[in-house]
């Protein structure tokens, strides 16, 4: 029997590219998303991946969401938080809602999704917990203080969370990837990407959301035990720590 993978915004962009390659590898996927009902439909249709619609900001709606997959799916041993959302705005035009907003999703959602699978977790002696960070989490980023803060508090609750899983045989880890080309960074003017954007990427392209998939087959893997409240940057070059 195969094991179950939960990829939060598995359905779209980065966590569609995640979804995709767990599959491949032999998992057995589920995928939530938040709003596009269409994207959800065809991505399923495409794939056989199945989708679930709530919002990682909701602990109630997490828990149900969970209880039911693992129901028809069986116990969740992968857990990918790569849900996010963007508010952006300079900080003395940002409002406190844009602020709650980001957080509420980017941050907190990963407790609320963690939380959930944690025990379930401990009393099986084995989970991985996938954390979808940024660049921008590590460097900040102008116009992104509510996105950078939550991202850099990824982080932080990687690095807990690995101390207190790793004798329960429960890695943590986190990805930060840098501009990747998926339907919101490819929606930049062009000019603004290619005179601005791109020549900070010591590679000299941007990265693509399988390169990032594979990352995270990898951290699931067996193969990848030892590997624990460690950051993996994916950025080309871009940003060292």
């Amino acid at each position: 029997m195969s094991k179950v993978a939960l990829v939060t915004g598995g359905s779209r962009g980065i966590g569609a590219a995640i979804s995709r390659a767990l599959m491949e590898a032999g998992y057995t996927v589920a995928a939530t998303y938040a709003g596009n009902d269409d994207a959800a439909k065809a991505f399923t249709e495409e794939t056989g991946i199945k989708t679930y619609k709530w919002s990682v900001a909701d602990y109630d709606a997490c828990a149900e969401g969970i209880k039911q997959i693992e129901a028809e799916l069986g116990p969740i041993a992968v857990l990918v938080n790569n849900a996010g959302i963007t508010r952006d705005a300079m900080f003395h035009k940002m409002t406190p809602q844009q602020w709650k907003e980001v957080v509420d999703t980017n941050l907190t959602g990963l407790f609320n999704m963690t939380h959930p699978v944690w025990s379930g977790m401990r009393d099986r002696k084995f989970g991985r917990i996938i954390n979808i960070s940024s660049i921008n989490g590590q460097k900040g980023q102008a116009g992104q203080a509510n996105y950078s803060a939550a991202k850099a508090g990824d982080l932080g609750f990687t690095k807990a969370l690995a101390q207190e899983g790793a004798r329960a045989g429960i890695t943590v880890n986190a990805i930060c990837p840098g501009y990747i080309a998926t339907e919101m960074v490819k929606a930049i003017d062009e000019k603004v990407l290619n005179e601005r954007i791109i020549p900070q990427i010591p590679v000299g392209r941007l990265g693509e959301p399988e390169e990032i998939a594979r990352s995270v087959v990898f951290l699931a893997s067996d193969d990848a035990g030892f590997i624990t409240g460690s950051t993996i940057s994916a950025n080309g070059g871009q940003f060292f720590v």
